[in-house]
């Protein structure tokens, strides 16, 4: 039964430790490890044990993994394989190239030590609630088993795919963020330029981005391919297109009146039918 499983975490840095801490009334028992011997203090308080090292962690039936890069992520999974039964699950939160648990996967399979690759989205306060979303990369069996564990801590479990695909989710994800962050930027570089105020115009775009959804409130299709007008979505994608080309092509005249050159516009200007998948106005 998953809720028998020996939990095992090992990173307990700013997301790591109020995931484990979610995790201390575990039945099964959570061990827990970081360098830092003062990190694991709270959670040991807690009812979590604290090892002494990686290889200690190693006899949980599910080990938690949040360290800092690839380079920590291989050495950390290559100690616990080493001293893991088969049967292991070891379940990588850090953000790490796309091929790295992949290749963990098939490196360690033939042993049974299962990869797991779930980063995951929604930063510190969410880890504190467990309102996390975390993307998984695993295999489907896998993915069921480790599933009612991965509820204490996030709110949204999604099933990515195979070994790999979770951390693809997470770059497409984090990518549509540091996007968004940077036409942010050149709007409130338009904003100041017209003679505005940037802490009113930032108030404007939380409250109605908490209202509209933000980028995220388009992100409902099945594919990419371009919608049939019998599509449910089509007019309103239509609508959408009509007034987003409308509203980038005032932006950029008010860009050239006030001498602000505003490039990610002018692309979003070029790329917003296809993104949608409708034709572009006449």
């Amino acid at each position: 039964m998953s809720d028998q499983l020996r939990l095992g975490y090992i990173g307990l840095g700013n997301m790591g430790a109020p995931m484990a801490r979610r995790l201390t009334g575990w039945p099964g028992g959570l061990t827990v490890f970081d360098v830092r011997a003062e990190a694991m203090t709270p959670l040991a308080e807690a009812g979590a044990t604290p090892a002494g090292s990686v290889a200690a962690v190693a006899t949980a039936d599910l080990v938690h993994v949040t360290v800092l890069d690839d380079a920590q992520v291989r050495e950390v999974v290559g100690e616990v394989a080493a001293n893991a039964k088969p049967g292991t699950v070891i379940a990588i939160h850090s953000t790490i190239a796309d091929t790295t648990a992949a290749e963990l996967a098939a490196q360690l399979g033939p042993r049974e030590i299962h990869i797991v690759d779930a980063p995951v989205s929604g930063g510190g306060g969410a880890a504190e609630r467990g309102e996390l979303a975390t993307m998984v990369g695993a295999e489907r069996a896998v993915y069921e088993r480790i599933k009612p564990e991965f509820k204490q801590w996030a709110s949204l479990v999604i099933h990515a795919g195979e070994p790999g695909a979770g951390t693809r989710m997470k770059l497409a994800r984090n990518m549509l963020t540091f996007t968004s962050y940077a036409a942010a930027g050149e709007a409130m570089k338009l904003a100041e330029a017209a003679g505005l105020d940037l802490q009113a115009l930032g108030r404007v775009v939380r409250h109605t981005d908490a209202l509209t959804g933000g980028p995220g409130a388009i992100m409902v299709r099945d594919n990419m391919k371009p919608l049939e007008p019998d599509n449910f979505l089509y007019q309103s994608f239509v609508h959408a297109r009509g007034l987003g080309e409308k509203d980038l092509a005032l932006a950029l005249a008010l860009g050239e009146a006030v001498s602000v050159d505003l490039p990610l516009a002018r692309l979003a200007l070029r790329r917003l039918a296809d993104g949608l998948g409708v034709p572009h106005s006449d």
